[in-house]
């Protein structure tokens, strides 16, 4: 989709003649107030525009858009009511409240040509990236695609700070809202057009247009080079498994960033094949992949001082004559051997990989997400990634990926696990024996192919990379983008920290 167009202005919301003025409400200790910078447009009505939202039945809960039509009280044609919830301990709405109203009410506003937004005196930022997140739609396959997404947006600036500086908050929220929007595209996208060979081409399509340098290994260097893993898993499609080597050196590099995404283009399950209920949302499982080639793009066009490099492991896990097989044993980039107990566990195989390859370039912090566990569904829900890996690093994750907006809660790495994987045959198995703890059993499996030393995170994103239920905020239905914003935010703060 195309992003909306975005423009700052210092004047008045009571001087533009916009299509929609959005302002926010909140639910306030008292009932329904307007939030912060909406007193000119309340001026307007006289006073009388919190009484008539309240007669439309406004509460200021998150999510809510409500919309009055001004009748010549102000240029716009109609005030939209976007609710932020209840403040925090009486304090202005957070971003993550911005984010979400501006997003609900750009999907309301859908075939809307111009729109102006108090929100934005609230947080700049995330009213642009609230804004550009909800109005995304994916319609490549519709006949007819319905309404445009809202075409350009006015934003109000917020006190303090300069043109300049307001420019360049909008131009990086910018950026990071397209990169989540590229990771979605990629992620709806059906898996009879994206397969390990044209996602890797597209990959290399978006690093390309960045200046980010690709490497492509396809199934001949895959197996001269030892991947097992990516192989074992691929081998029972007619579509071939690829691996995607995405690198990124930015000025005066401060710090060297491995990315791992999982990128299984559809899961059957294999010859330990999925029921049929629900297996069509399978065609998300590459969406820890997406995610990482989206956020190693930004990083180029943000020209973080880090050197990032990504390594996305790609293939279709399908069920035939030449498939994997519970029993089989792979051996792994690397040397290490795995006894194949199920083979609907091969998320982690491919991952394992790639893992052990990008640790050969000593990175100064790895960070791997995927669509690993159907446990991480069970224990946190369809909105919490679970984080595991290094505790410091893992709870620095965890927190910056709170404070995106994003979620995320960090998991234990349980010892006493870790015998349940031991294998008679080859050095670990995939699977355990039984169902307890799954989620952190994909961990610590994870964790057997880190190098030495070096701090990483795994981010289980099983049900937050795909939205199966009716949108909300700027989530839509589908593919959320998720943790791209989180990975950036990382990115950021290891170039501000180290």
């Amino acid at each position: 989709m195309t992003a909306p167009k975005f423009a700052v202005t210092s004047g008045a919301p009571t001087g533009l003649a916009t299509d929609a003025l959005v302002v926010g409400t909140v639910a306030g200790a008292e009932g329904l107030a307007l939030a912060p910078g909406a007193e000119d447009v309340e001026a307007a009505f006289d006073g009388g525009l919190l009484d008539l939202l309240s007669a439309l039945g406004a509460t200021g809960k998150a999510d809510e858009v409500v919309k009055v039509p001004t009748r010549g009280a102000l240029p716009a044609r109609v005030v939209v009511a976007a609710g932020l919830g209840r403040p925090e301990d009486g304090e202005r709405p957070t971003a993550e409240q911005v984010r979400r109203a501006s997003g609900a009410a750009a999907r309301a506003l859908a075939g809307t040509e111009r729109m102006a937004t108090t929100l934005s005196r609230l947080d700049l930022a995330a009213a642009v990236e609230g804004t550009a997140l909800g109005a995304y739609t994916f319609t490549t396959y519709k006949s007819d695609p319905g309404s445009a997404p809202v075409a350009r947006v006015e934003l109000l600036t917020p006190d303090g700070g300069s043109a300049k500086e307001h420019k360049a908050t909008i131009k990086a929220a910018t950026a990071i809202a397209e990169a989540v929007c590229a990771a979605r595209d990629l992620v709806n996208t059906p898996p009879n057009d994206l397969y390990p060979a044209s996602f890797a081409e597209r990959a290399a399509e978006l690093a390309g247009g960045a200046g980010v340098d690709v490497e492509v290994l396809d199934e001949k260097a895959l197996r001269k080079q030892g991947f097992g893993g990516i192989l074992g898993v691929g081998g029972g499609s007619s579509r071939p498994p690829r691996l995607v080597r995405l690198r990124y050196k930015g000025p005066k590099a401060r710090a060297k960033v491995a990315l791992v995404g999982k990128g299984i283009t559809f899961d059957t399950g294999g010859i330990s094949i999925k029921p049929a209920a629900n297996m069509d949302e399978m065609t998300s499982d590459m969406a820890g992949a997406a995610a990482v080639i989206a956020t190693t793009v930004l990083a180029a066009k943000l020209r973080y001082p880090l050197e990032v490099t990504a390594t996305v492991p790609m293939a279709e896990n399908m069920p035939s004559g030449t498939a994997y097989r519970p029993g089989d044993v792979l051996r792994m980039y690397g040397g290490k051997t795995v006894e194949v107990l199920n083979t609907d566990a091969e998320g982690r195989l491919i991952l394992s990989d790639a893992i052990a390859r990008a640790c050969e370039d000593e990175p100064d912090y790895l960070i791997e997400t995927s669509t690993l566990t159907g446990a991480q569904l069970v224990a946190l829900g369809r909105r919490t990634p679970g984080v595991m890996g290094s505790d410091e690093f893992r709870d620095r994750v965890a927190e910056i990926a709170t404070a995106t907006g994003e979620g995320g809660w960090p998991m234990p790495l349980p010892e006493e696990l870790r015998t349940d994987l031991d294998s008679k045959i080859a050095d670990i198995a995939n699977v355990t024996g039984h169902r307890w703890g799954g989620m952190l059993v994909g961990g610590i499996f994870l964790r057997e192919f880190v190098g030495d030393g070096v701090p990483w995170a795994h981010i289980d994103i099983a049900g937050p990379a795909f939205n199966t239920s009716g949108p909300w905020g700027y989530t839509p239905k589908g593919a959320t983008g998720l943790p791209v914003r989180t990975l950036a935010a990382v990115l950021a703060d290891i170039a501000d920290h180290g």
